[in-house]
């Protein structure tokens, strides 16, 4: 394994983050921060609770995935375009770096920062709401086999775009609309029960719900078939990478 190609990749994409802290870090967070205040406290304070948990603190699960979601594809899918659209991606193919290398470097690079984006959120909800954690431990296993598994899911995204607008598309079409619509700012069980099991069709519904779990041991999916489920989509997404890798697709041509 050559640590110091990953470490290069790694220590490179994240000096980019830092470079562009506005971008990349204040503003996920201050977005995320304005629904805490708009939801959590104007609307929130006029609704019941839910499960008996306050409506502000049912909603900071479901807000920080919400974020980590998207960050995690907006950052690995540009980390990996834009060396393709500037034609760097050749020296890095031709350096003895294995694939498996260039991947845990992107990958890595924007699971930390999806990482650090969380947790600044975390700490500025316990701002607004009184939240308590009840499995520190799986909620740290959901944040990192999401960032993960969604990291390389934009690193895919990055390899099949060939414009900018491509590599907005599926964030913006479909997984914000899916996030919003799995459960982060209501519990499925508030459906009527033909749209409950229309939405057990929705993958992003096992992400938000386990993670809801280890805040508060309250879940629309139980929180094993969570984990397996997140697993599943770990697995979906490496087979894809190897696949590209051993084909080449949008790579060497």
């Amino acid at each position: 394994m050559n640590y110091y190609a990953i470490r290069a990749i790694f220590m490179f994409e994240m000096g980019r983050t830092f470079r562009t802290l506005v971008q990349s870090i204040v503003s996920p967070v201050l977005s995320t921060s304005l629904y805490f205040i708009v939801f959590g406290s104007a609307i929130g304070s006029r609704m019941t609770d839910i499960d008996g948990i306050a409506y502000g603190a049912f909603l900071v699960p479901g807000l920080i995935m919400l974020s980590i979601l998207t960050e995690s594809i907006s950052n690995a899918s540009f980390g990996i375009y834009f060396p393709r659209f500037i034609g760097t991606i050749y020296e890095i193919l031709s350096a003895p770096v294995s694939p498996l290398e260039i991947v845990i470097g992107y990958v890595g690079a924007a699971a930390a920062k999806s990482l650090m984006i969380g947790s600044i959120i975390l700490l500025t909800a316990s701002l607004f709401v009184d939240m308590h954690i009840l499995h520190p431990f799986t909620m740290l296993l959901f944040l990192v086999l999401t960032t993960v598994t969604f990291s390389m899911f934009g690193f895919i995204i990055g390899i099949w775009a060939d414009s900018w607008e491509k590599l907005q598309i599926i964030p913006l079409l479909i997984i914000t609309p899916l996030t919003f619509l799995g459960g982060s700012f209501y519990s499925i069980n508030m459906l009527p029960p033909i749209w409950q099991t229309l939405t057990l069709f929705n993958p992003l519904v096992y992400l938000i719900s386990g993670f809801r779990w280890s805040f508060y041991e309250i879940s629309d999916v139980e929180v094993g078939i969570s984990l397996a489920m997140t697993a599943l989509f770990l697995l979906i997404f490496m087979t894809i990478l190897y696949w590209i890798f051993k084909t080449g697709y949008r790579l060497k041509k």
